[in-house]
């Protein structure tokens, strides 16, 4: 069990840790998650294609593409990008967070 110490406030924390237990900084080397506001804002503008879907790492964005001439897609993703913004963070960490 290795101990390391964290960047934020220097606590010693198991070098695993993602983020620190006391202060909450984030620690090298971990993966920071999806931001939820870019994430909305390109379902927005550019949901009809898909592009939020696959900012998001989901490859079904794929079929965005495919039905894009339809205008469902438009519409799904503008609710989606409304979803998104309104959602709280703990649900979106959850969903799209670290990994």
């Amino acid at each position: 069990m290795a101990m390391v110490y964290c960047r934020g406030c220097g606590k010693e924390i198991h070098e695993s840790a993602p983020t620190c237990p006391s202060c909450g900084a984030v620690q090298a080397g971990t993966y920071p998650g999806k931001n939820k506001v870019v994430a909305g804002v390109l379902a927005l503008l550019l949901g009809g294609l898909g592009i939020h879907r696959f900012y998001l790492g989901q490859w079904w964005g794929i079929f965005y593409l495919l039905f894009c001439w339809t205008f469902i897609p438009s519409f799904v993703a503008f609710i989606e990008g409304i979803v998104f913004l309104v959602s709280d963070d703990a649900t979106w960490n959850a969903k799209y967070g670290r990994r």
